[in-house]
């Protein structure tokens, strides 16, 4: 699952916006992230040609299994580090984005160690 950070960024989209819409497209994955369309429009490109979305002739977008499972992992960590961070005294916002970015250079192990060391010590 070697996925740059871009590409994990709109799969996480696509999951998030899967949970409050009854389907996905890429007007509605550009507004979210506030990219043009076209830029979203290459993107989903890539992630269809690495087999990680289908796109249905209407342009409804869906993840396949390896997408689901990329967007799935980073959501994790994501809500996770958020919540972590909030809980050390930090506010929400800055939370938000410094586990935005943590979320996609943390290791699997240091990220489940740390998972592992605050479900502990809660």
């Amino acid at each position: 699952m070697n996925v740059n950070e871009s590409a994990e960024n709109y799969l996480e989209t696509i999951l998030i916006l899967s949970k409050v819409r009854p389907v996905v497209r890429a007007v509605d994955i550009a507004n979210h992230l506030g990219f043009k369309k076209s830029s979203v429009s290459i993107a989903m490109k890539n992630l269809r040609a690495k087999e990680h979305i289908t796109v249905t002739e209407d342009g409804f977008i869906y993840l396949t299994e390896s997408g689901k499972a990329i967007a799935e992992m980073i959501y994790e960590r994501h809500e996770f580090l958020s919540e972590w961070l909030e809980s050390l005294g930090v506010d929400k916002e800055i939370a938000a984005d410094d586990a935005c970015r943590m979320e996609h250079v943390i290791s699997k192990e240091s990220f489940e160690a740390i998972k592992n060391f605050v479900k502990k010590n809660a």
